[in-house]
């Protein structure tokens, strides 16, 4: 049985080898560009929770930029974790942003400036969450970069009272795996995945966590991320 990051490693290199990925390389210890983001992101616009969704929340990786783009000119309200969690989500409504500028707007160097950083209290009711990742097996067991960020995002938004809502996923066909991903009871699992070919639903056996398991949680992480402690404040309230 290999390990999580040898799992990772044979995705990175695969992707590499073929010539599947795309800027920014290298494509290792980071969530992977790849080619057919734009048809995945695509694909997954076509289904019928993604179309009654009203709030979306995206990961902040340049595979998902093309749907974060889709998100805003469909009208949506976006969510963007920030990166390492830093500042929490920045929220972008679609009328704050001037038609033409949706691409520019979802990206990761210009949201602030169409967005604004919102607190715990202030994220709105969010109807579905896409996720970056690494390795997927068909069963919804996801390898991320391995640092545990959209593992928390997930937990945290479920912490503050989020009903339970689909978890999706778009990669390239090649990032699926047959490896039997190690587990454990943080990690995320998703619901459907959606790659240049097409989407498929999991019908993933695994539960997602219902909150923080603060067990997990370090003083170091705390002080990184200002926003679990903002959780504790919140969750004791």
């Amino acid at each position: 049985m290999r390990t999580k990051e040898e799992i990772r490693h044979q995705v990175w290199n695969s992707l590499t080898e073929k010539k599947l990925g795309r800027f920014p390389f290298p494509l290792v210890n980071r969530i992977p560009n790849f080619k057919g983001a734009e048809a995945a992101a695509k694909h997954m616009q076509e289904m019928d929770f993604y179309k009654n969704a009203k709030v979306v929340k995206v990961n902040p990786d340049a595979p998902q930029l093309p749907l974060r783009t889709s998100v805003l000119k469909d009208g949506k309200t976006l969510l963007i974790p920030t990166p390492r969690l830093k500042d929490g989500f920045v929220m972008i409504k679609p009328e704050w942003v001037p038609s033409g500028e949706e691409r520019k707007a979802a990206s990761i160097k210009h949201m602030n400036s169409y967005g604004k950083v919102v607190p715990l209290t202030d994220i709105p009711e969010i109807d579905l969450i896409v996720v970056g990742s690494v390795a997927i097996h068909m069963d919804g067991r996801r390898l991320g970069k391995g640092e545990g960020y959209a593992d928390r995002e997930y937990a945290i938004l479920r912490e503050i009272g989020n009903k339970p809502v689909p978890v999706i996923t778009t990669i390239n066909s090649e990032q699926l795996v047959d490896d039997d991903i190690p587990r454990d009871s943080y990690d995320l699992a998703v619901d459907w995945i959606f790659t240049e070919k097409g989407g498929v639903e999991t019908h993933t056996p695994y539960e997602k966590p219902e909150g923080i398991e603060w067990d997990h949680v370090s003083e170091d992480d705390m002080e990184k991320m200002p926003i679990l402690k903002e959780l504790k404040d919140f969750s004791n309230k």
